[in-house]
């Protein structure tokens, strides 16, 4: 059974205007942690479940050399449109993102914010396997990761260990999601070396942590 689901949902609200209005600015941090990279003269940049755009789009006014990718259709038909509309050559991809159709070693800087926790154990490390196949040796790596102290961990199924579902509920969380603390995300960061790592609160009671890496 494949636990990389939760981008079926994504689809459902990314397909109206409603949808979409919460996911269209991107984060502070992004933009400062981005901004560093691009002083040093990096700029290729992946976004990696990159929704309906919003940090691909910010990556590509600024001077980067944009890829995005996504699993779900109407989360790149935006994007796609956007760009078109602002003439920014960002190649959206579809698909998935612990099978990344890029060549080794491709880019300087590598963003994953709210995307590789949707999915169990299994999935996490295929992708972080991914992630550092595809980053260059120095490259920034800036991801999120769900926290043991966010209000969700522990509700639902345990479908594997630390992944939960929820049957009953009405956002993504009725797909897998993977809750970690600092020791163990330090552990699955394994290939990196780790530059700043904070438990933020996105949210009351969301926890989130927040990580930038440089692969080694």
């Amino acid at each position: 059974m494949r636990t990389d689901t939760a981008h079926r949902k994504w689809n459902e609200t990314w397909q109206s205007e409603d949808g979409r209005r919460d996911w269209s600015q991107a984060d502070p941090q992004v933009l400062a942690c981005s901004a560093a990279v691009l002083s040093s003269g990096r700029s290729d940049a992946l976004d990696l479940g990159c929704g309906v755009g919003r940090h691909a789009l910010a990556l590509a006014r600024m001077g980067f050399n944009v890829d995005a990718l996504d699993g779900s259709e109407a989360g790149i038909a935006q994007l796609r449109r956007d760009a078109a509309l602002e003439r920014l050559p960002i190649q959206a991809n579809q698909g998935s993102m612990s099978e990344l159709p890029f060549a080794g070693d491709s880019f300087d800087y590598l963003l994953a914010f709210n995307v590789i926790y949707h999915g169990d154990p299994e999935v996490l490390a295929a992708t972080l396997a991914e992630i550092a196949r595809v980053l260059r040796p120095g490259g920034t790596l800036q991801l999120t990761m769900l926290s043991k102290r966010n209000v969700n961990f522990g509700v639902g199924d345990e479908i594997a260990k630390d992944t939960f579902v929820v049957p009953d509920a009405a956002d993504d969380k009725v797909h897998p999601h993977f809750y970690c603390n600092a020791a163990e995300l330090v552990g699955l960061l394994a290939g990196f070396e780790l530059k700043s790592l904070a438990d933020i609160e996105q949210k009351p009671g969301h926890w989130h942590w927040h990580a930038v890496a440089e692969r080694l």
